[in-house]
């Protein structure tokens, strides 16, 4: 009988098998792994670089958008100037149209005015009993007979030569005619249209003595006077009315004599005032004699304000006829 050997399953070549086998799994995971770990390399070199693609077009497009948020920033600045512009060009639009309005208010006046002074030349050459009568011309064709000599005098803008800034020529020539024709007189006194003593006096004035000196110191004076006026020679008319006329001096026959160009209130009242400061006898004669001189300025050189040179007019001729004396209009400057 033939005896067996026993058989063990775990024996040593089913262990080498089976830790073959184990191996066997092992080196294939292991290769496995590797080749997935490659796998995910590659994965993120490639998501890397799609990821560096977006990244630089993020740059582009934030450079486009700060390109574009500045080309915003000039188109709004180019709308702002715009709109500042066309609203600078309505203003000066409508500075012009106002400015057409008053030319063409002036104008109407102006023409207003002239026909009324048409109508006054035409009415008065119909009355000859109203002109002055036995009146000696001056120079300047204004009446001689006063002994006391006052000269109120505009000084504003107008009345002066843009060029040298003194006044006109054409008035320091008239008021040098004044003076020529008046060899002798007691007293002589300046004003300018405020009722400032040109030549010193202080407040209240006081007459000069008159002399070859004085004419002098005046003519110099007016001709470096640089004080300006308001252009209304009145209050220069009633200051001297009522500092320098001295009622109880019954030998005192008082002349004033106004140069200016413009009047900007109304005649009425200052004529009113006037006739009481120096209101006329039973003959009606008065003790102080007006008489004017008007320049053209603010008709040449300033048309839109020419009416207040036609007040000027209409008020001195008819302040000048009241007070015994004349107004003459100078043609050209």
């Amino acid at each position: 009988m033939i005896r067996r050997r026993p058989t063990q399953i775990f024996s040593l070549a089913f262990l080498d098998c089976i830790c073959c086998g184990f191996g066997a799994v092992i080196l294939i995971f292991v290769l496995s792994i590797d080749s997935r770990e490659k796998e995910k390399l590659d994965a993120l070199a490639s998501l890397r670089t799609i990821m560096a693609a977006h990244l630089l077009d993020i740059a582009k497009l934030k450079n486009s958008k700060e390109d574009l948020d500045r080309s915003n920033a000039r188109v709004a600045t180019l709308v702002t100037d715009t709109r500042l512009r066309n609203d600078s060009i309505h203003a000066l639009l409508d500075d012009l149209e106002r400015k057409l309005q008053l030319e063409k208010r002036g104008l109407e006046a102006m023409l207003i005015d002239i026909d009324e002074l048409k109508k006054e030349i035409a009415a008065r050459q119909k009355k000859p009993e109203m002109e002055l009568k036995d009146v000696k011309p001056l120079p300047v064709g204004v009446p001689v007979g006063s002994n006391y000599i006052a000269f109120v005098i505009d000084t504003s803008g107008s009345m002066r030569d843009p060029n040298t800034g003194g006044l006109w020529a054409v008035a320091i020539r008239k008021i040098e005619e004044v003076l020529d024709v008046y060899p002798a007189i007691e007293g002589i006194q300046v004003l300018d249209a405020d009722g400032r003593f040109v030549m010193g006096g202080g407040r209240n004035g006081g007459w000069l003595p008159d002399s070859p000196d004085t004419r002098q110191a005046i003519k110099r004076t007016l001709r470096r006077y640089d004080a300006d006026t308001i252009s209304n020679p009145v209050p220069g008319i009633y200051r001297a009315m009522r500092t320098l006329f001295d009622p109880k001096d019954e030998n005192m026959r008082m002349g004033i004599y106004v140069f200016g160009d413009e009047f900007t209130e109304t005649a009425d009242p200052v004529l009113r005032r006037l006739d009481e400061l120096n209101p006329a006898n039973e003959n009606g004669q008065r003790k102080v004699v007006i008489n004017a001189v008007g320049f053209p300025t603010t008709i040449q050189f300033q048309f839109s304000m020419g009416n207040t040179g036609v007040k000027f007019a209409n008020l001195m001729r008819e302040l000048t006829y009241q007070h015994g004396g004349a107004f003459i209009a100078v043609q050209d400057l």
